[in-house]
């Protein structure tokens, strides 16, 4: 255990009277018998504090004769530095030590069962997204992320809605001034695309991303998904359309899953039609899930209508093409079953746990 001690130094007539193999014995036993880092630093205090021993020395050094200044100075930097010395090894001692006692104390027992670890999972927004896109891309279209504050030009006049036209009714909503408004579709990514090429060459993209309309029931939301897929080429017919789409639903739905067209009206394409898959619960008996018809309304599509070809640069009477769009909710909701699109949005972790990790793989 650390112990002060008294060292031989006095002032006799202005002269130092000291011991130097005496301090450093004190210095060995001292430091030999320290326990722990905090009585080192308490050590290190009585010897090179402000007022400690090989401090008073340096200090009282002035006090000798000239003559005998330089021979006290070695002997006390010689003392300094066997100080420091032995202090820098005991130092290291003692903090190995404290290492290995910390180790030994905070040991794992190996043999004991492990605790489960929470992990987390890709949002089934996020999984359809995904999904979509790595489909898509392997059939070598281009993925786009559109911008979500679109001008009224591209999001209306360039898709054949000017103003005043009926179908703005539900689409004419998040204004942010008279010009500029969030998005209510996907579709303007199509007036921009067609306009940047500017070499009018082929055009396959998607488009995936978040729209804003004023809706809020158990099926519909003011905000939510949508992807929209558009293709120009010569030649594009609605065979091609079909063929399409007929992959994206078997791939999503399954492979037994059957489409069908509806005749149907979009002010951006003509012609339009509705698409229905075969009902994926029943497979087309007829159940609750389809109210009994076995079929369920997946999207809309059609060939894109010749004002929107024109507006984008492009000869109608040279090129074709087919656009279709669907909600991403929607299909997240038919691919796991479930039943009110609000639980895509509020984050319950009842609902998110049971996507689990392993079938992100």
């Amino acid at each position: 255990m650390f112990r002060p001690f008294e060292v031989s130094l006095f002032y006799i007539k202005g002269e130092i009277k000291m011991n130097i193999e005496k301090i450093k014995e004190n210095i060995e036993r001292d430091l030999n018998n320290v326990p722990n880092t905090d009585i080192l630093n308490q050590v290190k205090v009585k010897y090179l504090g402000k007022n400690g021993i090989i401090t008073n020395l340096q200090v009282g050094i002035k006090e000798l004769p000239n003559e005998e200044k330089k021979e006290y100075g070695i002997k006390l930097n010689t003392i300094k530095k066997f100080f420091n010395d032995s202090f820098e090894i005991v130092r290291t001692r003692l903090h190995e030590e404290e290492i290995n006692q910390k180790l030994k104390e905070d040991s794992i027992d190996i043999t004991l069962p492990s605790e489960a670890i929470i992990t987390g999972s890709l949002h089934p927004f996020s999984r359809i997204v995904a999904e979509i896109s790595d489909l898509f891309a392997s059939m070598g279209y281009d993925i786009i992320d559109g911008d979500e504050i679109e001008t009224d030009e591209y999001c209306f006049r360039r898709l054949n809605i000017p103003s005043g036209h009926p179908a703005r009714d539900a689409q004419d909503t998040f204004y942010i001034d008279e010009e500029f408004l969030l998005r209510s579709q996907t579709s303007a990514s199509q007036a921009h695309i067609m306009e940047d090429n500017k070499d009018k060459t082929p055009i396959r993209m998607i488009c995936p991303g978040k729209v804003y309309r004023r809706d809020e029931d158990a099926t519909h939301s003011h905000q939510f998904g949508q992807v929209e897929a558009l293709v120009v080429d010569r030649n594009i017919s609605l065979a091609d359309l079909k063929g399409t789409l007929e992959i994206f639903a078997q791939k999503l739905l399954g492979d037994n899953t059957k489409i069908r067209f509806r005749p149907s009206y979009f002010p951006f394409t003509e012609p339009s039609v509705e698409v229905d898959v075969s009902c994926f619960k029943c497979g087309g008996k007829g159940c609750h899930l389809c109210k009994k018809t076995g079929w369920i309304e997946l999207l809309g599509a059609g060939m894109v209508h010749p004002n929107v070809l024109k507006m984008g640069g492009y000869d109608p009477d040279i090129y074709t093409g087919f656009a279709f769009g669907t909600g991403l909710d929607r299909l997240a909701m038919f691919k796991y079953n479930i039943p009110d699109i609000r639980y895509l949005y509020t984050n319950d972790i009842r609902m998110l746990k049971q996507f689990d990790r392993k079938d992100d793989e």
